[in-house]
């Protein structure tokens, strides 16, 4: 390189914008000036190109021999053995038996291009992604109440000048920290009001008057914001000409949450009554404040801390009838939004990695969509698959009768992600042929038949969509090691020797063009964004229909619903997918540190952040410390239903004493997912990640047991 390369960052959706380089060797990175970061990283980022140079790196296709090991071949070998694969899998099983599991972290390129690969050259409907894990059910909320899901309808920056910020189950200052810059005038004037059960660090930027932390029991969320709308509702402070002029459902609404007066929901969430007082006044007099005219409203931010449950559409959807009641959607200085997680974890959704989308966020079951991307890719509609399963049904199938049988893993680690992972363990040994594209060697690499070297995020080119629904464009800045391959070309040289009836292509410009008209028409257009107007350094917020400038502010003139209004849809608690707080329980939740990233297959191989956190840390109170016997330092042993991990305690007031936090990043006895449950959301399919019963021992005890 001569010259820097301008990109983004490879971890999460706030897609930091960076320089990589110049320079010989590893690129250097460099903040570059950018609405999301104003040239801040976090410590991921600063450290992101550590990894291009891994002496872990994967160089050429790994084959599973007859004695168990793992052995390098060549490519052309590689390719063959997994079409043979496919080919055997698909005559004895159907087209059914092979599946694709793909991930929030591809670009829009590589994920429109897997979606086109499962259903045209594979034939199969089984294809899901691990956005299921992180995305689902604040998608499914949005869809359903608002017409279009699209993490944040505005651009982040509108934040700047808010008077009151709303957090529920976020933890931005660890999880994407340049975010925080965008909270310090709302800070400033008290307005941040931020929803976790733990004192996070985020919850710790309420502190000194600089706003208010609501620290519910766990699985009580729904219940929270049920009592918020009942005190906006019978205190008077509803936007009424909003809810007249641009909504429908109001009475319906109002009739549901009639039970969930203040003290009623003090006793279920343990917030007092008149903290959720203070909260809906002060959200109230935010909206207010911008109907006036005055710029900076009030913003309500949902995250994974309130939506990965079984009933976590219900509570997006809650949270979105109290932005509708406050009348923020859809106004030019307030709003409604959710942080997205993972890098692409907007683009990613889009495009036709879920079970039941096409490209342009289209029905998989709509005709019309059907017929529309199928003339795109040059294929009769009636030949493409319906849709298939979420992802954890389709993991808990692997390997059994009717079930997937020959799996593909592009991006994701679900040895490690997913929930219930000792049975998803099980279930990757079930397999009667694995394939992983990934440039290390993960935890579910690991376990393959065949691993495939692919290009990481710095070696390629590419767009993503950043939480804001802003298209960005990834560069190349350096060429991949002598053996690695783009998944793109990877894709296509699979499909050519599968004799798929469509082309595909190696060249991620192409592809991009492909996508742009695949998507013409649908919820999340792209027609008229191009590699020439991303270079030009444009902004490009979807809606991009060919001709238009895009959508950097949705819903301002109507909804996505075909009357134009937002729906009001009442929702109520119910059960939860085991009972907590019985026989010594306490409720388990599950996190990200600052220093790592999902599943840690990439940050716990970059030195300086693996020795910042090396192991995970079970944080429990110093009540709970006590009566489970266990000090702080000492190892203990984590048990659920479903299986037990091992952690280091950390004893700290930051929990409440009915809960345990441990984060998710770490593999084997440390992994969180051993006991976390596979229950999902009926609507959204989003596992219970949040909230489990477990038993905590010392591990001495335990061992001796």
């Amino acid at each position: 390189m001569t010259v820097g390369t301008a990109t983004h960052c490879p971890y999460c959706a706030l897609q930091c914008a960076m320089t990589l380089g110049p320079g010989p060797g590893t690129p250097d990175v460099t903040g570059r000036d950018f609405p999301t970061n104003r040239g801040g990283l976090c410590r991921k980022g600063w450290t992101s190109t550590s990894l291009l140079g891994s002496p872990e790196r994967l160089t050429s296709p790994l084959l599973r021999g007859v004695d168990g090991e793992l052995h390098p071949i060549g490519w052309e070998e590689a390719l063959d053995r997994a079409v043979q694969a496919v080919r055997e899998t698909r005559a004895r099983h159907g087209a059914d038996a092979v599946g694709v599991f793909g991930s929030g972290g591809l670009t829009n390129e590589k994920a429109y291009q897997l979606g086109k690969f499962a259903r045209v050259a594979l034939g199969t409907s089984r294809i899901d992604y691990n956005g299921r894990f992180c995305m689902s059910s604040a998608a499914a909320a949005a869809s359903r109440s608002l017409g279009i899901d699209r993490g944040l309808p505005f651009p982040v920056a509108d934040l700047d000048d808010a008077h009151t910020v709303m957090l529920l189950g976020s933890n931005v200052a660890e999880t994407m920290p340049p975010f925080v810059q965008h909270l310090a005038g709302v800070r400033s004037n008290g307005g941040l009001l931020v929803v976790d059960p733990r004192r996070s660090a985020t919850a710790e930027l309420t502190a000194d008057g600089a706003g208010l932390h609501l620290q519910p029991t766990p699985g009580t969320d729904l219940a929270l914001l049920l009592g918020l709308c009942h005190v906006v509702v019978h205190e008077g402070l509803v936007d009424t000409r909003f809810v007249e002029t641009r909504t429908t459902g109001y009475p319906a609404l109002v009739r549901s949450i009639g039970a969930w007066w203040p003290q009623r929901v003090q006793a279920v969430t343990g917030v007092p009554a008149h903290l959720l007082r203070a909260t809906a006044h002060r959200l109230a007099a935010g909206a207010a404040r911008a109907r006036s005219g005055r710029a900076g409203g009030t913003y309500i931010l949902t995250g994974r801390g309130v939506e990965q449950h079984v009933d976590g559409t219900d509570t997006a959807t809650a949270a979105v009838n109290l932005a509708l009641l406050l009348g923020l959607p859809g106004t030019a200085h307030s709003g409604y939004g959710t942080l997205t997680g993972q890098g692409n974890g907007q683009g990613g959704r889009e495009h036709g990695q879920k079970a039941d989308q096409l490209p342009g966020y289209r029905k998989i079951t709509d005709p019309a969509a059907r017929a529309h991307v199928a003339a795109v890719w040059g294929v009769p509609a009636e030949s493409l698959p319906g849709p298939g399963l979420p992802a954890v049904e389709m993991l808990m199938s692997l390997g059994r009768p009717g079930g997937v049988r020959c799996l593909f893993v592009h991006g994701s680690n679900v040895a490690v992600s997913a929930p219930d992972a000792g049975a998803v363990l099980a279930g990757l040994r079930r397999l009667d042929f694995l394939v992983v594209a990934d440039f290390f060697l993960s935890e579910t690499a690991a376990l393959a038949d065949l691993v495939l070297p692919v290009a990481q995020w710095a070696e390629e080119e590419g767009t993503m969509t950043n939480l804001e629904g802003r298209v960005l464009r990834r560069r190349r800045a350096t060429a991949p090691p002598d053996g690695v391959r783009s998944e793109l070309w990877l894709l296509a040289e699979l499909a050519r020797r599968l004799d798929a009836p469509s082309r595909f292509s190696a060249d991620p410009e192409e592809v991009f063009a492909e996508l742009a008209r695949a998507s013409a028409g649908g919820p999340a257009d792209y027609s008229g964004i191009d590699y020439g107007l991303l270079d030009s350094g444009a902004a490009a917020h979807w809606p991009y229909p060919a001709g238009s400038t895009g959508t950097p502010r949705l819903f301002l003139d109507r909804f996505g619903h075909h009357d134009g209004r937002a729906r009001f849809v009442p929702v109520a608690p119910a059960a939860g997918a085991e009972p907590l707080h019985h026989d010594g329980a306490v409720t388990l939740l599950t996190g990200r540190l600052l220093e790592h990233y999902q599943s840690g297959a990439q940050t716990r191989r970059v030195p300086e952040l693996a020795a910042a956190q090396p192991e995970p840390r079970l944080e429990l109170h110093p009540t709970t410390a006590r009566r489970v016997g266990v000090a702080d330092g000492q190892l203990a042993r984590v048990a659920s239903a479903r299986g037990a991990a091992i952690a280091r305690v950390r004893v700290t007031p930051a929990v409440r004493p009915d809960t345990a936090f441990l984060p998710f990043h770490f593999p084997g006895d440390g992994s969180a997912n051993l006991v976390t449950q596979a229950a999902t959301d009926p609507v959204s399919g989003m596992p219970e990640f949040k909230t489990s019963a477990v038993w905590i021992t010392a591990r001495e005890e335990a061992e001796t047991a």
